[in-house]
């Protein structure tokens, strides 16, 4: 079997965005390949919709059923149990792709030898198959063989796990798998994948259709999601600790944290509209000072922020009550200068 496509999927029966992910499956130009959708326990008709599917493809599609909500992590674990395919590649259930992707991946594969190989996306609100703006989440010119300088990048920028394929011998020697019970487990499983890969390709080609709607995991903010975003950052750093990468990685790791862990966690809370809570602000506060106290000395920190954004960064590591202040009367004066 050259290719298997793990699917997680939870409660994605209603309008038709389950079904259009497995048609998109089916309709991959190459014959060598499985499709594992995983049903994570759900409570809608997903299950029987994939009993359905299997029934009529059962050839194509090797369904598994968990008995038990584990999460995207955990379904994806359970689908790599089952793959069987020289190479993985992961999809969510409310996605699509376009119909020569993973036959275009593998071929660059092959053609040079790489054991990982990736693509770009583009962001869909309706099921079509015209790409909208292409996305650029694998930056070209950062391929071929994995020297010290790229893993750096991929550790800094490890890019969606849903728009790469992975040589499934790397991921079996080096047991790599998802944390489950969890949001964001790509944020802790992306760039300590990529630690252990020797050669990364891309084709420069939107191929994965990524589905806008209001269910999303990135429209949606709460206080678990908060959580598990932090967890996983956190969870990230002590792997890499665990597995002897930190001391030669820390630089990125450290700005990888920054980003997940603390900024987009604490502007999507600020900018959610809940009431702010110190306990939380505080929380994020002591987080840094745990792991890492000279944070805004970074580089990439210097880079990647603009002054304001280093500003109220300073601010909430400083003072949070001064912090929660000032937030507010810049989100009015905006409101008043330029109505949002």
């Amino acid at each position: 079997m050259k290719l298997s496509i793990i699917v997680p999927v939870y409660n994605m029966a209603g309008e038709g965005k389950l079904n259009y992910c497995l048609d998109s499956l089916l309709a991959q130009e190459m014959e060598d390949y499985e499709i594992i959708p995983v049903d994570d326990a759900s409570t809608d008709s997903s299950a029987e919709i994939l009993r359905d599917y299997a029934l009529r493809y059962p050839d194509r599609i090797r369904p598994v059923y968990s008995p038990e909500n584990r999460r995207q992590g955990g379904a994806k674990n359970l689908g790599l149990a089952a793959a069987t395919g020289t190479w993985v590649g992961f999809i969510d259930s409310d996605d699509w792709a376009s119909p020569d992707m993973f036959p275009r991946m593998i071929a660059k594969a092959e053609e040079t030898g790489a054991d990982v190989v990736g693509c770009q996306y583009s962001f869909v609100s309706d099921h079509t198959m015209t790409p909208g703006e292409k996305v650029i989440i694998h930056q070209p010119g950062f391929t071929g063989p994995m020297t010290e300088d790229l893993h750096r990048h991929f550790v800094l920028l490890p890019g969606s796990m849903v728009v790469k394929i992975y040589l499934r011998k790397v991921i079996e020697e080096n047991h790599l798998r998802f944390p489950e019970h969890t949001f964001y487990e790509d944020n802790q499983a992306g760039p300590i994948w990529m630690l252990h890969f020797t050669h990364f390709e891309l084709v420069d080609e939107a191929f994965y259709f990524y589905y806008q709607h209001e269910s999303s995991t990135v429209h949606t903010i709460n206080m678990d999601r908060l959580h598990d975003r932090m967890r996983m950052a956190a969870s990230m750093i002590d792997e890499a600790k665990h597995l002897g990468f930190y001391e030669t990685y820390r630089p990125e790791l450290e700005a990888n944290f920054i980003r997940t862990y603390y900024i987009n966690t604490l502007f999507s809370y600020m900018q959610s509209g809940v009431h702010a809570k110190y306990s939380f602000l505080k929380e994020l506060q002591q987080g840094m000072k745990t792991y890492f106290p000279d944070f805004r000395e970074n580089p990439e920190f210097m880079k990647q922020y603009d002054a304001e954004q280093r500003r109220m960064a300073s601010l909430h590591m400083t003072c949070i009550p001064l912090y929660v202040a000032y937030d507010r009367a810049l989100r009015a004066y905006r409101k008043i200068r330029y109505g949002r």
